[in-house]
């Protein structure tokens, strides 16, 4: 096949092509260019701006394409509607964060979607970015009626990871000694390996699957304990763990999912992948997942800024408020 892959640069695009390459297709990149990766000389590159320059894609064909970084309806539908005569299959990399309430667990994908309180607002915050992509998944299937995938990931992790959302943790647990984790022990946690996510899209591309699907794993439950004890293992760490409840951490004014990665109080962030699976997605073992982490979170530079987790000081001052508070 000959797939067009708008961005494929970035973390779940760059993992996305490799699996595509992989499979022995033939592979254009479509992206502004700020990202440079060494690639392979068989990959085509073009070269534009999804908002309003897309003149590098105008008569040209493709087999699928696979649309990594649309956020906003407007810019989707620019693109979605130029490639409805070029390419017969669309794949729209959407998330679970389109639903309206994620209070509840085992969600599918018949529950309600978010809708945004101004439907003309173009502004990406932790309020509109779910209901923007709902309304790109209207947009794809409105332009695609009959060829329109919409894969709705949770939290995608492994190397190349941008976010540090799961990274934090294997890394953290690696540095050993007394460890912050938020909320319960055995508070539910789901995520994706990019290259599970990206070998399983790439399969769907091929036989031409349409359809939403939630796409997370892993395929049985497991717990925020688990996972932690899995990182002290792998990393053969000293790592003690202190659990500290949610009210506390509220007071605070710790962030969710940003200064305490996979902690939402409130949601219970997990929903029901069964449809993917039984289309095919299959995971790796969360021991590969961390150690590939690890080896990769090891080659970055020291004292790169970490876009998620505690920082050390901030991290040793709530253990000690912690406590005095359990005296």
């Amino acid at each position: 096949m000959h797939i067009l892959i708008l961005g494929g640069t970035v973390f779940l695009g760059r993992h996305i092509l490799d699996a595509a390459l992989a499979a022995e297709h033939e592979v254009t990149l479509f992206n502004r260019g700020r990202h440079p990766i060494r690639l392979p000389q068989a990959v085509e590159r073009l070269y534009g701006d999804r908002d309003g320059n897309l003149a590098a894609l105008a008569g040209r064909r493709w087999d699928a394409v696979i649309d990594t970084c649309g956020y906003v309806p407007r810019i989707v539908r620019a693109s979605a509607n130029l490639l409805a005569d070029a390419a017969p299959h669309y794949t729209f990399v959407s998330s679970i964060s389109v639903y309206r309430d994620l209070s509840a667990a085992g969600i599918d994908e018949t529950a309600p979607l978010g809708e945004l309180e101004d439907a003309a607002t173009e502004k990406i915050t932790g309020q509109t970015y779910g209901p923007l992509k709902a309304a790109c998944e209207q947009v794809v299937m409105e332009a695609y009626p009959t060829g329109a995938l919409c894969v709705r990931p949770g939290l995608i992790v492994g190397p190349h990871d941008p976010t540090d959302r799961f990274t934090y943790w294997p890394s953290r647990v690696a540095r050993g000694g007394r460890v912050l984790v938020p909320g319960h022990p055995e508070r539910e946690v789901q995520f994706i390996d990019v290259r599970d996510l990206a070998e399983w899209i790439v399969r769907m591309v091929e036989r031409r699957r349409t359809g939403v699907f939630n796409a997370t794993g892993p395929a049985r439950p497991l717990t925020m304990l688990a996972l932690l004890e899995t990182c002290r293992k792998v990393a053969a760490s000293d790592a003690d763990f202190v659990w500290l409840e949610d009210e506390f951490l509220i007071e605070q004014g710790v962030h969710p999912y940003t200064e305490a990665p996979l902690w939402v109080p409130g949601t219970h962030d997990t929903v029901d992948c069964h449809l993917a699976i039984s289309e095919g997605l299959v995971f790796r073992l969360l021991e590969e997942t961390i150690q590939d982490t690890l080896v990769w979170d090891r080659t970055r530079p020291n004292g790169a800024v970490r876009a998620a987790g505690l920082k050390p000081e901030r991290e040793q001052e709530l253990l000690s408020a912690w406590s005095a508070v359990c005296q």
